[in-house]
This record gives structure tokens, C-alpha cells and sequence, in this order.
């Protein structure tokens, strides 16, 4: 993997416990051999050993990742900007699809809402000339 071989027959590295004993040592090694290799030249390097790995993703790279694409996870909902994608639940349900209603704009339903908590027309509207609502 770091194609070096000296590196496997070192004293300093030749066993578990010589290489912990010498890890920032091996540490510097390992990232001076890393550090001109793209993280896919590393990856394939550690996959072609069999050593178990993965990498971390930037934000970016996980919005965009194909397997969201393939599962039709993403969705576009109406939002008071426009429409916009929107991330489907992560858990799913054969017998039936996930709800995605269009993002509220600030104050759209507070009307409603406290209507159904009991308020009366003439309370909302106190409410609103108080500046509360």
C-alpha cells in the first residue's frame, strides 16, 4: 500500500507493537507518502490491500451523492422563495408515500393554529395589534 517495501522489513515497523512504540514516526511516514495522492489514489490504495476504510464526506458530497439520485430521494417543494429540493424522510413505507407539503411562509398559519386551540377571531386579532402574533 505505501509502496515501500524497506518500510515492511524497518525494525521500527515490523511489528504491532515496534510500530506502535514508533507511531508518530510511522505517522509521518504514512502521511508523507499520502500527501501528493488524490483521496481516491488513497482509497484505491487502501481497497487494492483489503484494508477497511472510508472517507469523510463534505456536506456538498453527501447532497450529491448518486445513491440519493437513484433512490429518488430528493423532492421539490414550494417554499415562499420558490421551489426548492427537499430531502425525503430517511425511513419509507411501501404503503404509502411521505407527505411533503410546501414550506410555510412565516406566520402563514397562525390563524388557523390558534383558532384550533380555541381562540377567537376577536383574541387573534388583539393578539396581532399587540404585535404578539
Amino acid at each position: 500500500m505505501l509502496q515501500r517495501p524497506e518500510v515492511a522489513t524497518d525494525g521500527r515497523f515490523d511489528t504491532n507493537t515496534r510500530r506502535s512504540d514508533h507511531r508518530e514516526e510511522l505517522r509521518a511516514l504514512i502521511e508523507e507518502i499520502f500527501r501528493p495522492l488524490t483521496a481516491a489514489q488513497v482509497i484505491g490504495r487502501l481497497d487494492a490491500a483489503g484494508i477497511g476504510n472510508a472517507s469523510v464526506n463534505q456536506i456538498a458530497d453527501v447532497w450529491n451523492h448518486p445513491q440519493l439520485a437513484a433512490r429518488r430521494r430528493w423532492v421539490e417543494v414550494g417554499s415562499p422563495a420558490g421551489p426548492i429540493p427537499a430531502l425525503m424522510p430517511p425511513a419509507g413505507n411501501d404503503s404509502f408515500d411521505c407527505r411533503m407539503d410546501p414550506i410555510p411562509a412565516l406566520g402563514e398559519h397562525t390563524d388557523s393554529i390558534l383558532a384550533e386551540l380555541g381562540y377567537a377571531a376577536a383574541d387573534i386579532a388583539r393578539l396581532r395589534e399587540a404585535g404578539a402574533v
